[in-house]
């Protein structure tokens, strides 16, 4: 059984063919896609901006956060007080990046960051207890209570390049020093509604790349145009100014690719689609993602589907050709199934993560150790349909801690009809407690057998096979700290009570607990999953 390492660490940039300076070679499209204390204010100030090599670049402008709705307020605590201990010691600082989009859409962040004009050195001194990290990227982290808080430097860019770009970068008209710094700054973010900075002293939103247009239309569009020179033929030297465009995405292939699946991410959380060029270079060049680190594969799959966003993902990378690399067995379950690339429709797999999206938010996720117990869950129920009393009986068990006949009794009081749109459910049976017993004990049995089949590359690399437009993918990227607590969550249905376990009383989730693996919380927010979605309340 090959299970992904358990260390969250980067391993070194995946090197680039021979040199970028000669050739960026376009990766081909061949996925299954082919198949089918803060202060006040200011008014507007606008400024136009130069072309910025051959695309042109957007208006710039100045808002105030009052004409934006974006108050001070929905900054959480913690990172007032390093916004504060940073502006004290005379240094200018900014929210930053996609906390500042959520402000403006009115959404609560995952997280907030914060960049100032102090060196790194000078953040370490200025809190008791922050800490340098990273290699390529450092930044700092200062942990106020339990909180960490990243901040970054307007001076550090992360990895130094050899060829000096700055003579050539086109500065944006009427703008002064600190706005180039800012301009330049937002020029390496990602997206363009990632690109905001907020002066919540002055209160000005400061949009440089058209994010707040792109918010308006809710698109999702790259800062660097999507399909600059990632061309079947480079024959012609590149520019240095699109040299400053390529370098922070490509130099580490893992950068690039991981940018794929934060477009995902964003997009399936705030309901925007992709712009055209950017929905091009999600689909041409999806392979890439099998160069990212196992761990960054499964930080970002949990930001998917941990976070309240897990339907809206799952048919995002279905759509796109992402998810047969990704996730291969569930990829096939879609084939299987029928579903087409822009399905409306839902399965059974989707309403499950849809019935987990209304229990979670951004502010309130689950341990990944869910999520992937869905996955397994419904993959052994999708191979051997089930009775839906025998799976409300196997979930009751689960929330019991192994109390097996306990769950079969109270299944046989379910007088609820189920949902008989999914094929993975059986016409009801008329089975005895004991043949009951033995059905969730085999239905346990075969959950596990699944987590073994999701844990091994040989059997991952199969579930396509049959498909032979489909990539290759052997990718398995659960660590082994997780494939063991998803274990956990149900052995105890084919082993028997737990000694000591006390089941949760009552519907209220402890978030906090669920967060962090609770066996508990986690044991049951499953089960009042699968009953949403066995037994729909419409």
């Amino acid at each position: 059984m090959a299970i992904s390492s358990l260390s969250f660490a980067c391993r070194p940039g995946f090197p680039l063919r021979p040199s970028l300076f000669h050739r960026i070679q376009k990766v081909r499209f061949s996925s299954v896609a082919a198949i089918e204390t803060l202060d006040v204010q200011e008014n507007v100030i606008k400024g136009n901006s130069r072309n910025l090599g051959d695309c042109k670049a957007p208006e710039w402008k100045k808002l105030s956060s009052k004409e934006l709705g974006l108050s001070n307020s929905l900054i959480s605590m913690p990172t007032k007080k390093v916004l504060n201990g940073l502006k004290k010691n005379g240094y200018e600082v900014y929210l930053v990046g996609g906390c500042v989009r959520d402000l403006i859409l009115k959404r609560i962040p995952k997280d907030f960051d914060i960049i100032t004009s102090a060196e790194l050195k000078e953040v370490v001194r200025a809190f008791s207890r922050c800490e340098i990290v990273g290699k390529w990227f450092p930044i700092c982290h200062v942990h106020v209570g339990d909180t960490i808080v990243e901040v970054s430097s307007f001076s550090t860019t992360g990895r130094k390049f050899k060829v000096d770009l700055r003579n050539d970068i086109i500065c944006p008209i009427d703008c002064d020093e600190k706005d180039y710094v800012r301009w330049k700054n937002c020029l390496q973010r990602d997206f363009t509604i990632n690109g905001l900075m907020f002066d919540p002293y002055k209160r000005i939103v400061y949009d440089y790349m058209g994010g707040l247009e792109d918010i308006k239309k809710a698109k999702v569009r790259t800062v660097i145009p999507a399909g600059i020179s990632f061309q079947e033929d480079c024959g012609e030297p590149l520019s240095s100014i699109q040299l400053h465009h390529l370098l922070p995405v490509v130099c580490d292939s893992f950068l690039f690719a991981a940018r794929i699946l934060r477009a995902v991410r964003i997009a399936a959380r705030l309901g925007f689609r992709f712009t055209r060029e950017t929905a091009h270079f999600v689909k041409n060049l999806s392979r890439s993602l099998l160069r990212l680190d196992k761990p960054r594969i499964m930080m970002e799959m949990n930001y998917m589907l941990a976070y309240g966003s897990a339907e809206a993902s799952l048919r995002i990378l279905w759509k796109f050709g992402l998810l047969e690399l990704l996730l291969p067995i569930q990829a096939a379950y879609f084939v299987r199934d029928g579903f087409k690339r822009r399905d409306k429709r839902s399965n059974m797999l989707l309403c499950l993560f849809s019935n987990l999206d209304k229990l979670l938010a951004p502010d309130r996720p689950c341990h990944s150790s869910l999520w992937v117990g869905i996955l397994a869950f419904h993959k052994a129920l999708a191979d051997q349909p089930r009775d839906p009393i025998v799976v409300a009986a196997f979930c009751l068990a689960v929330h019991n801690g192994g109390d097996i006949l306990g769950g079969v009794n109270m299944a046989r009081k379910i007088t609820k009809p189920h949902d008989i749109s999914f094929h993975e459910l059986t016409k009801p049976q008329d089975l005895d407690s004991e043949m009951m017993i033995d059905e969730v004990v085999d239905f346990a049995a075969s959950v596990k057998q699944v987590l073994n089949w999701m844990t091994d590359e040989y059997y991952v690399s199969l579930a396509m096979a049959e498909y032979p437009q489909a990539p290759y993918s052997d990718l398995v990227f659960f660590p082994l700290a997780v494939y063991l607590r998803v274990c956990r969550i149900f052995e105890c249905s084919r082993d028997g009570p737990e000694k000591g376990f006390m089941p949760k009383q009552g519907r209220k989730i402890d978030y906090e607990m669920l967060g962090l693996g609770s066996l508990r919380e986690v044991r049951h927010t499953f089960a009042r999953v699968v009953f949403d979605t066995v037994y729909p309340l419409n």
